[in-house]
């Protein structure tokens, strides 16, 4: 829960910041001089925009939470506990790739099984590979709402 509150806390900063950078904007949107006008509507995209990040930022980090939740209800959350570390914490470089290994082999085994991906997605985080974890993890986000909605007909 501490990471979560820690993700309130910035959220709330860059809200507040897109509340005065939408205020510039208006400002110089309000000055009916052409210059600052245009300034100042390239200037209210920015806020726009960083609305919309925030907006499926969050969104992400909630399916991705469900997924979590429903895993560890199954007792099939990814345990890494085992794994040997360097001193600085993270997972020993072999001992992730190995797990890595193993977690694609499964994957193979059934590849429409969200749980699978969730799994494969964790072994890409420990790995150091987030971009591929981001990319998995959301295949995993799609499988999972189509089993959802399968069973809620």
């Amino acid at each position: 829960m501490k990471a979560r509150n820690v993700a309130i806390v910035l959220t709330a900063a860059v809200a507040l910041y897109l509340v005065l950078l939408a205020g510039r904007a208006v400002a110089l949107l309000r000055t009916g001089e052409p210059v600052p006008m245009v300034l100042g509507a390239g200037v209210f995209v920015l806020p726009l925009l960083g609305a919309w990040m925030l907006w499926t930022t969050w969104r992400s980090g909630n399916r991705i939470q469900r997924l979590a939740r429903r895993l560890e209800a199954e007792g099939g959350l990814p345990d890494v506990s085992d794994l040997p570390r360097r001193p600085s914490g993270r997972v020993d470089r072999d001992a992730a790739d190995a797990w890595f290994d193993e977690r694609r082999a499964e994957l193979e085994q059934e590849p429409d099984d969200w749980r699978r991906w969730y799994r494969l997605a964790y072994a890409y985080d420990i790995a150091g590979d987030r971009k591929r974890a981001r990319a998995t993890m959301h295949k995993a986000v799609e499988l999972e709402a189509l089993e959802s909605g399968a069973a809620d007909r």
